[in-house]
């Protein structure tokens, strides 16, 4: 599969890190030296390499699927080609937005298998899941908590109404805060039809979220 940058060239087989529960927040990102330990595949490094940037693909994977379950297997993907890959890591550069784009592509890959096909024919849109129950705030009251919940059951099911390539642009320009030419680059689309994207999305979002605050 082509992940869309140079990093990540070299295909991965399976091996690696297994999925577990994520952390409540994102971390710094590694040192240069850690990731030039990544390099070499120490275990130590690759371990501590999963450990920071799980929340930031397992997140990004489950706004983009809506489910918990398959948002692992993608993640779990994902490591495993972090793990064949790691090789060709510049350590000079920070692997975010490679991680984005393997975590895109990978996604993408998913959409268009008959698996995914099959599944959005039998479920249904109150089955999928937000992050609230993945990334819950602290200080929430109880009264707090459920009304956010709802609320982002709500955004999280029109998500899921928006065509993928759609869908994809609102998800890494709001919840990942990146600029319309990042996600160019990790779509492989232009500028311009970037921006195209995400005003459709935002267009067809508002009228799928128009009852919300009735």
């Amino acid at each position: 599969m082509d992940t869309g940058h140079d990093q990540s060239k070299t295909q991965p087989e399976a091996g690696g890190p297994t999925t577990r529960t994520p952390p409540t927040s994102d971390t710094p990102g590694l040192s240069k030296d850690a990731l030039e330990k990544v390099r070499t595949r120490d275990p130590q490094a690759l371990a501590e390499f999963f450990e920071c940037y799980f929340p930031r693909v397992y997140g990004l994977a489950c706004r983009l699927l809506g489910d918990q379950t398959t948002a692992e297997d993608v993640t779990q993907d994902v490591f495993f080609k972090v793990h064949r890959a790691a090789d060709q890591l510049d350590s000079n550069r920070d692997p975010v937005p490679w991680l984005m784009t393997v975590t895109h592509n990978v996604c993408r890959d998913y959409w268009r298998s008959r698996g995914y096909k099959m599944a959005q024919k039998s479920s249904s849109m109150d089955e999928h899941v937000g992050l609230f129950s993945i990334l819950p705030t602290p200080g929430d009251t109880p009264l707090q908590a459920a009304l956010r919940k709802e609320r982002d059951r709500t955004v999280q099911n029109a998500l899921m109404k928006l065509p993928e390539s759609l869908r994809t642009v609102v998800v890494l320009h709001d919840y990942r805060s990146l600029k319309h030419e990042e996600i160019a680059v990790i779509t492989g689309a232009s500028y311009a039809a970037v921006r195209k994207r995400y005003s459709r999305a935002l267009a067809k979002l508002s009228e799928y979220l128009k009852d919300i605050e009735k």
